[in-house]
């Protein structure tokens, strides 16, 4: 039996890295899912790829901040799927970085408006067609960054990010009386575009590879696959999580 089996799905920041992954696994364990990211090349790709494998996906692009977007996320799963059970709010974004005395409102407005604005109006709706349902799953992709580990330079990355967590907790408890989960993954560095772009060179892969107890950085697919536990019934006992998916990024701290 496939896990998300005539499961409806919605994937934000899907254009790439953990999105992409955890698309590709929703659809490949039977979900029907919706993918939204900015990009629409990459989004296009990544419906084709889905197709090809036998599942079913469509394709919106938008920018998180708009709340219209959100809106029309969940309009179309229900358009064409007639439900929604399933949402990883994924897009993100590192943001301005530097001392923090030097980053700009606007800088740290468009980081806070995408990691956490943009998060909560994709769940205030995604919840709302919930209901409809009696109940569904709803996960956030935080960091381990400003909640067990912290790095100079990344003040509203850090800030943003962690308060996805406090929202995770706050909409576990207003919902789960209405058999919605709310859960939030915590990624230690995992190898994705915007990591190899961050640590170009072998001294800076080298010292994040050591802050890890297992001495590697993350794996998309490893992330898709904590992703989808919580998206199944094999976390249906399981709300209101921080879950560290780090590689022990929490526990080397000296």
């Amino acid at each position: 039996m496939k896990r998300l089996a005539d499961k409806v799905a919605i994937v934000t920041g899907a254009s790439s890295g953990i999105g992409y992954a955890t698309a590709k696994l929703f659809a490949a364990e039977g979900a029907k899912v919706i993918v939204g990211a900015r990009r629409e090349s990459e989004l296009n790709d990544l419906v084709a790829e889905i197709r090809a494998a036998g599942g079913e996906a469509l394709a919106l692009a938008g920018d998180v901040r708009s709340e219209d977007y959100a809106k029309a996320l969940v309009a179309l799963a229900v358009e064409q799927y007639g439900r929604l059970d399933v949402a990883f709010n994924n897009a993100g974004t590192l943001g301005e970085g530097g001392p923090s005395t030097d980053v700009s409102e606007k800088g740290w407005t468009d980081t806070v408006e995408i990691n956490l604005t943009g998060s909560f109006l994709g769940a205030k709706h995604q919840i709302a067609q919930m209901l409809n349902n009696g109940g569904g799953s709803v996960i956030f992709t935080s960091t381990f960054v400003g909640h067990t580990f912290a790095f100079p330079g990344v003040a509203a990355y850090a800030a943003s990010k962690s308060g996805l967590i406090g929202l995770t907790q706050a909409l576990a408890s207003e919902y789960g009386p209405n058999n919605i989960r709310v859960n939030a993954i915590l990624p230690g560095a995992v190898d994705t575009d915007m990591y190899r772009s961050m640590n170009n060179t072998a001294q800076s892969q080298a010292f994040i590879t050591g802050l890890h107890a297992l001495k590697r950085v993350g794996a998309v697919d490893e992330l898709a696959r904590s992703v989808l536990y919580l998206a199944s019934d094999d976390s249906s006992f399981v709300t209101g999580t921080a879950s560290l998916v780090d590689g022990g990024a929490s526990i080397t701290r000296s």
